[in-house]
């Protein structure tokens, strides 16, 4: 890769309000970059600058040493996939369907797919779990494998960069971590960058090689998940006593919420996260 997604000195604002404010990060290939930080902070709004989708008020953000706002919306989906928070459909499309719809941005002229986008899209769906799927309608798919089709998906525009918006907010915690080992495993065999916008602090940190911690618009943390993930951090950003020590099996950072009785009674029980 020549080079990744760079923003520089990046500040956007809804109706006169700062939303973010000079946000400086680049994401590389072949790296997995979790992006943790409290609701309202900025995180869905940073994915959509990322992509394309909201163009900065201030500064500059560089797909492959281009600004994003020159290219066109299939240049730059040819770069950047986006699996989104929610994705609606109000009809029953196959699997295989929603799988080939990455392939759009690659059609030019052509509306059908043609057997490459086929044999694109099934290796995708190879690589994720669901080939034995493609004939299911979306509607029959549970939480998980629903996640792994919109994964899928993304891997079939064969981008660079693919950013997700908390992909696991909705799944128990053995596809929370299916979900990760699949981002993090592709990630490097595929040589693609992602970010990952994650509440769950302590599973994001286990697998992401670089924490980015979002507060009122601005990074106030940025590296290795140790650096970004201490006691003293979470809990003022977060506004919420916490514990960070270390996972005794992976030696990653693992964030554990007090009561606000347990800050006062060493005997009460600290609550997991």
């Amino acid at each position: 890769m020549d080079a990744g997604l760079k923003l520089k000195a990046v500040s956007f604002s809804y109706d006169a309000q700062w939303c973010l404010k000079g946000i400086d990060f680049e994401l590389k290939g072949g790296e997995l970059v979790g992006m943790i930080g409290p609701n309202g902070s900025g995180k869905s709004t940073l994915l959509r600058i990322m992509d394309g989708l909201l163009k900065a008020d201030n500064g500059l953000v560089l797909l492959l040493n281009r600004p994003i706002s020159t290219l066109r919306r299939h240049e730059v989906a040819k770069q950047i996939a986006m699996v989104p928070q929610e994705t609606i459909f109000r009809f029953a499309f196959t699997v295989l369907e929603v799988v080939l719809m990455g392939r759009f941005a690659h059609r030019g002229l052509f509306p059908f797919e043609g057997k490459e986008d086929l044999e694109i899209a099934r290796e995708s769906m190879r690589l994720t779990g669901i080939l034995d799927l493609e004939r299911r309608s979306i509607h029959e798919l549970s939480g998980g494998e629903k996640q792994r089709m919109l994964i899928a998906r993304a891997l079939t525009q064969k981008a660079q960069f693919i950013l997700l918006d908390e992909p696991t907010s909705q799944l128990d915690i053995r596809h929370k971590v299916e979900i990760f080992e699949l981002i993090s495993s592709l990630a490097r065999s595929q040589g693609f960058g992602a970010m990952v916008v994650s509440h769950d602090i302590s599973l994001a940190a286990q697998y992401c090689h670089r924490m980015l911690l979002l507060n009122k618009g601005r990074i106030c943390g940025i590296g290795a998940p140790d650096e970004v993930v201490t006691t003293d951090t979470i809990s003022e950003v977060y506004q919420c006593p916490v514990l960070v020590d270390k996972n005794p099996i992976t030696q990653t950072p693992r964030v554990t919420v007090l009561s606000r009785r347990a800050e006062n009674n060493t005997a009460t029980k600290p609550l997991r996260w």
